[in-house]
């Protein structure tokens, strides 16, 4: 298995995952969607979108929620590139189409490079919003990036899930009140971030275990499906119920609406993760809606 790659000249295509990469078209056009599609573009959006519009909720200015915007969004790219390049031996093993290395638009190694970059530009712009916010993020794409480099493959994978999304709240009430966020925020966006964990890797159960990624939804198997409507449900129903006064018209029609999209990802069996990304936005928004909930 690990012969000497002097000694059999395609060993190096076997043991470089970008090959493909770097023999595709190599235009900038190519590069360009590579990056797009590399960086997760699905939760890359959600959660900029989502954390600036409860930003702008608490108070935020326009400047302010510019800011925040491109704190979110130069730590996911880092996390969402990053995670591509890690992975890309695994993905070209089970051959995964919908990965841009695989592909050949992009290579691992300007996915690394793109990676470096962004974790980089995200320290200063993260310290913009405020030391206490800033370390708060600076929290979020820590536990990312432990995430992709190990932390997947193991028992607690769910664990940087839930303290990466937990610290969003505080993340924008530090930068916005100096305070923390209350408990149930914290709580429900901790909750959100374990559900959205099962409901991400339910779908490429079986290309993980053929790789060797055992981690906590690998090791439950076919009940990861079942159980990850119930930290979902209960991220709502702490949004919902958690900040001071009734629930309102606003609230039942949440809850109704996050019961029918939990029900899909119970039901079908390799459920979009937009489903999951549609689950978010409604408690989300139905927070925002509120208003200054997260105003002490």
């Amino acid at each position: 298995m690990n012969r000497d790659a002097s000694q059999d000249p395609g060993s190096d295509a076997r043991q470089d995952p970008a090959r493909d990469a770097r023999r595709g078209p190599g235009t900038v056009a190519a590069t360009v969607r590579g990056l797009a599609l590399a960086c997760h573009p699905g939760p890359t959006v959600a959660v900029t979108a989502l954390t600036t519009a409860v930003a702008w909720s608490a108070g935020r200015s326009p400047a302010g929620c510019l800011l925040v915007a491109a704190t979110i969004l130069t730590g996911h790219l880092s996390i969402g590139w990053s995670n591509d390049a890690i992975d890309a031996a695994r993905d070209t093993i089970v051959n995964r189409q919908d990965k841009p290395v695989v592909r050949g638009l992009v290579s691992r190694r300007t996915l690394i490079v793109a990676a470096a970059v962004m974790l980089v530009l995200t320290v200063p712009v993260s310290l913009a919003n405020g030391t206490a916010a800033g370390l708060m993020h600076l929290l979020f794409v820590a536990c990312a990036w432990a995430y992709n480099l190990g932390l997947k493959s193991t028992a607690i994978s769910w664990l940087p899930y839930a303290v990466a999304f937990g610290a969003l709240p505080s993340f924008v009430t530090l930068g916005t009140t100096a305070t923390w966020a209350p408990w149930w925020a914290t709580a429900a966006t901790a909750l959100l971030g374990v559900g959205a964990h099962l409901a991400n890797v339910v779908p490429d159960l079986a290309d993980d275990l053929a790789t060797g990624v055992r981690g906590w939804p690998q090791r439950l198997g076919r009940a990861a499906r079942l159980l990850a409507p119930v930290p979902l449900a209960a991220a709502t129903i702490l949004l919902v119920a958690g900040p001071p006064g009734p629930a309102g018209v606003t609230g039942w029609i949440t809850l109704g609406l996050v019961a029918v999209l939990l029900a899909v990802i119970l039901t079908w069996k390799n459920a979009p993760f937009l489903v999951t990304i549609a689950v978010a936005a409604v408690s989300v928004a139905a927070l925002v809606i509120r208003g200054d909930a997260l105003v002490p």
